[in-house]
């Protein structure tokens, strides 16, 4: 997230998400998810830009949703990689987003699942299909940071074959320290 901070601060100026942009979304009408519904994993592409935003914001309850305007840059720089769930509908339901580093580095900058989605593979789903972009892309190792008391996540990346490799002190914006999480791609 403080790499992104320093990017938005760069490019986009102010990245603090106003609250006030929180209480004129509303959130789209959800139907009841079906446990047994399928979804498949497709590109995300500037498009589908406020259906991300908006599912952000209700990924990411704690203040660190990005705002419109971030998900834009990544949406349209060119080393941006990012993929979405969808149900059968065509309702998106999830969404991973990643940078290509100069060397060789692929960074994923945020993933996330609708609230009533979760526990259900859509993360581990997103995080393959990232995984095989950056392969396409020459990419030799993924780094990601995550939250020290996201205990979920942290054994969904773990599962995945990420190890954390350093302590981010104070990372987030609220003062909570991240986790530095890598794996090499073979």
């Amino acid at each position: 997230m403080a790499v992104l901070k320093k990017l938005r601060e760069r490019w986009l100026g102010s990245w603090s998400f106003e609250k006030s942009e929180a209480r004129i979304l509303s959130p789209p009408t959800f139907l009841p998810y079906d446990h047994e519904a399928s979804f498949d994993v497709r590109p995300l592409t500037l498009s589908q830009l406020e259906e991300v935003w908006r599912l952000d914001l209700r990924c990411f309850l704690d203040g660190e949703a990005y705002t419109r305007d971030t998900f834009e840059y990544l949406l349209t720089a060119p080393e941006g990689v990012a993929y979405r769930a969808v149900l059968p509908n065509g309702m998106m339901v999830g969404f991973i987003l990643g940078m290509l580093e100069p060397d060789h580095t692929g960074h994923i900058t945020t993933i996330g699942v609708a609230p009533e989605c979760r526990r259900r593979g859509m993360a581990q789903m997103l995080l393959s299909k990232m995984e095989e972009g950056f392969r396409k892309r020459d990419v030799r190792i993924i780094r990601l940071e995550v939250r020290s008391v996201n205990t979920s996540a942290q054994q969904l990346y773990r599962k995945a074959g990420y190890t954390v490799t350093q302590r981010l002190p104070k990372y987030y914006a609220n003062g909570g320290d991240g986790l530095l999480m890598v794996k090499p791609l073979g």
